[in-house]
Parts: structure tokens; C-alpha cells; sequence
């Protein structure tokens, strides 16, 4: 229980400048938003026109933005998360395959073990036990070449169910986006309203995006989207 309250209290802090910024254009159009109509939205939630230019230029200095003509754009530090905030439409139809990635090579580098986790993370695998990561083929993506893995063409003899529920915590995920859309719903203020929704995705970048078949009854994932996405016409209408 205390952790919760911790949880819930980081989730309701508002954003800095530049953190609401990139969520900001997170969901912003390809095209990305102008100075002006990222100083209205940033207003809206707070931030002052000075604050929120400074804020602009040191993202842009960073690498997280770059600015083509009047408009902000992603940055390449920035893409990666906009990419897999995309992902729910690389999902596929589902054959009852799986993938299996297994980590092949032996006395690597603790820095490398860490960088091929997050990489396999990042690909939605789950680890099933040190070196061996799984998930099911539905996801029309390909995994970056490395020599230190091994793919492979896979499937549980037992039920697969079982085993989604092995490798994931899903009623867990499914509570705390169903709390997270709760507290969206019932937060007026905007500044912490933009830190609820930014939170909230956050909790989809981690949705495994499996086969409705292994998923609980009631998964909140598609309601989440659609909220986050009518927050989104609602935040941007601010800029004008």
C-alpha cells in the first residue's frame, strides 16, 4: 500500500516544461506544432512563455527535438518512443506460433548483458529464464541482427494461456491502467491531468500487445487508447 500512494503521488505531480513539451508533441501531428502553438498548449498547463521557450531550445539542443522551419519536430532521442507508441498497428493475425530468442553467446560484459535486455524488452519479449525470451508471433516487426542471438520458431506443448501468464503480470497492468484511466477521468486541473496521461502512456509502451486469446477478460488496452487519444484532440485543441 505505500508504494501505491507513492505511485500515485508521482503520477499526479505535473510534468516539468520540457517533459509536458515532448509529451506534447508525442501525440502531435507528423507534421509537429509550431513556437506559438506549443507556447498556447504550454500555457494551458501552467508553464509560462519564457519557461516554455527555454524549454524548446535545450530539447532541441539535446537532441530530444529539432526545429524545421517554424515547426518542432521529434528528435531522433524521441522517435524511438513515438515508434512504439505505434506499434498496436504492427499487430497481426495470430497462428498459435511463437518467437524464442535465445541469448547464445557466454561471458559477455555486464553492460552488454544489460543493453541486450532492454533491446529484447523493447521488442515485447518476456524472459522466461536467463537467456531465453518469448513472446507470440503476432507482431509484424523484425528484431535488429546480433550475433549473440539465436531466433527461433516456437510453441508451449501446454496451454498458452498458462504461459502468457507466466511470462506476464497482466492482471497487475490491466489494475493499474484501469486506476490510471480513473484518476484521468476525475483530474481537472491540467498540469495534472498532462502528468496522469503522459503515465498513461508510459503503461500502454508496456502493453505485451498480445492475441486476444491469452489476454484476461474485461484488458483495458483498446479503452486506454481511445482515451489517451481524445485527451490528445482535447490537449492539442489548446493550441489554436
Amino acid at each position: 500500500m505505500p508504494a501505491q500512494r507513492s505511485r500515485s503521488a508521482e503520477v499526479h505531480r505535473p510534468l516539468s516544461a520540457r517533459s509536458a513539451l515532448l509529451s506534447l508533441l508525442l501525440g502531435a501531428p507528423a507534421e509537429g506544432l509550431g513556437a506559438a502553438q506549443l507556447v498556447r498548449c504550454a500555457a494551458h498547463v501552467g508553464i509560462s512563455e519564457a519557461t516554455a521557450r527555454v524549454a524548446l531550445s535545450r530539447a532541441v539542443a539535446a537532441g530530444e527535438l529539432r526545429r524545421e522551419g517554424a515547426a518542432y519536430r521529434l528528435g531522433e532521442r524521441m522517435l524511438a518512443r513515438w515508434e512504439r507508441q505505434g506499434e498496436r498497428d504492427r499487430v497481426v493475425a495470430w497462428d498459435g506460433g511463437w518467437e524464442m530468442v535465445v541469448v547464445v553467446a557466454t561471458g559477455r560484459a555486464p553492460a552488454d548483458r544489460a543493453a541486450t535486455r532492454a533491446r529484447l524488452a523493447a521488442a515485447r519479449l518476456a524472459e522466461l529464464r536467463e537467456g531465453v525470451w518469448l513472446r507470440p508471433a503476432n507482431l509484424a516487426r523484425p528484431l535488429p541482427p546480433d550475433d549473440d542471438l539465436q531466433r527461433f520458431d516456437a510453441g508451449p506443448v501446454d496451454d498458452p494461456a498458462a504461459l502468457a501468464a507466466r511470462l506476464w503480470d497482466l492482471p497487475a497492468w490491466a489494475a493499474e491502467v484501469a486506476q490510471t484511466l480513473a484518476t484521468l477521468e476525475h483530474t481537472p486541473d491540467p498540469a495534472r491531468r498532462l502528468a496522469v496521461a503522459a503515465h498513461l502512456v508510459r503503461l500502454l509502451a508496456d502493453d505485451p500487445l498480445l492475441p486476444a486469446a491469452l489476454l484476461p477478460a474485461g484488458w483495458p488496452a483498446e479503452e486506454a487508447r481511445r482515451r489517451y487519444a481524445a485527451y490528445q484532440v482535447e490537449l492539442l485543441a489548446q493550441s489554436g
